[in-house]
C-alpha cells in the first residue's frame, strides 16, 4: 500500500516568505522537477520528515525572496541547512545522505563503490540523451538511453538495483526514467521496458518504495507538459 500524504500547496510571488535561517532546515523544491525529485526520495527515504522541511515553491510563479535571500541561483532543489544554502541536486543527495541520520544510501562494497561513481558519472549523459531525443529518431536515441540501464542492472544480483540494494544510484537516475515511462508510450507509441527485463523489474521495486512513490508526478500533466514543451507542432 501506498501512503498518502498531503503536500502542502507551493510557495508564489504572493507567499511570504518561511522564517529564514531560524535554525529549521529547509529542502526547497518544486513538485514537477526531477532534480528535485532526487533530493525529495533521499529526504523521505532516511526518515527525514521531522527533520527537513519541505519548501514546494511553484516555478512558473516563483517568489521574489527565493532569488534574494535564499539561493541566488533561483534553482531548485536547494537546501537551508546550518545557517548555510546549498543546491546541485547530487551534491545535495550526498550531503543529506552524510550529514543526517537514517539508512545509509551510499555502497561500502568497493567494487559497489566502483560501479556507482561510473553510473553517476554518466547520468548527466544519460539524460541529455533522453531530452536530446526530441530532436531525432526519438524512439532510436531513447532506446540507447534505456539500453544502458539494462546493461548496468546485470552487474549485481543481491537484489533488483543498480547496485543490487537501493541506493543514491537508484535515486539518480528513477526521476527521469519515471517521466518518460510516461510520455514515451503515450506521444510514441513506445514501451522502453519491452525488450528490457532487468529495467521492468527495476520500475516495480521501485513503485514499492514509499519514500518514491510519495514523491511521483502526475501522469496526465507531465504529457500535456513534455507535448507543449517539446512537441509544440502536434
Amino acid at each position: 500500500m501506498t501512503s498518502v500524504t498531503v503536500r502542502p500547496p507551493p510557495l508564489t510571488s504572493t507567499s511570504e516568505p518561511p522564517p529564514l535561517f531560524d535554525g529549521t532546515t529547509r529542502l526547497y523544491i518544486s513538485y514537477t522537477c526531477p532534480f528535485a525529485q532526487r533530493v525529495w526520495i533521499t529526504r523521505n527515504y532516511k526518515g527525514l520528515e521531522d527533520k527537513i522541511e519541505l519548501v514546494p515553491i511553484d516555478l512558473q510563479n516563483r517568489p521574489a525572496w527565493y532569488k534574494e535571500k535564499v539561493y541566488p541561483e533561483n534553482k531548485v532543489p536547494s537546501l537551508e541547512h546550518n545557517g548555510k544554502v546549498l543546491g546541485e541536486s547530487l551534491d545535495l543527495v550526498k550531503y543529506v545522505d552524510a550529514n543526517f541520520e537514517g539508512t545509509p544510501l551510499s555502497p561500502n562494497d568497493p567494487a559497489k563503490k566502483e560501479f556507482a561513481e561510473q553510473l553517476l558519472s554518466h547520468v548527466d549523459t544519460f539524460v541529455k540523451d533522453l531530452y536530446g531525443s526530441f530532436k531525432g529518431d526519438t524512439v532510436q536515441l531513447a532506446s540507447t538511453a534505456f539500453e544502458y540501464l539494462e546493461n548496468a542492472l546485470g552487474k549485481f544480483d543481491d537484489g533488483p538495483f543498480l547496485l543490487g540494494q537501493f541506493s543514491l544510484v537508484d535515486i539518480a537516475y528513477v526521476p527521469f526514467v519515471e517521466r518518460f515511462h510516461i510520455i514515451l508510450p503515450e506521444l510514441f507509441k513506445f514501451n522502453i521496458t519491452e525488450g528490457r527485463p532487468k529495467l521492468a523489474t527495476w520500475i516495480e521495486e521501485l513503485n514499492k518504495i514509499d519514500a518514491y512513490t510519495q514523491t511521483k508526478v502526475d501522469p496526465q500533466e507531465t504529457v500535456n507538459t513534455y507535448k507543449k514543451r517539446f512537441l509544440p507542432q502536434q
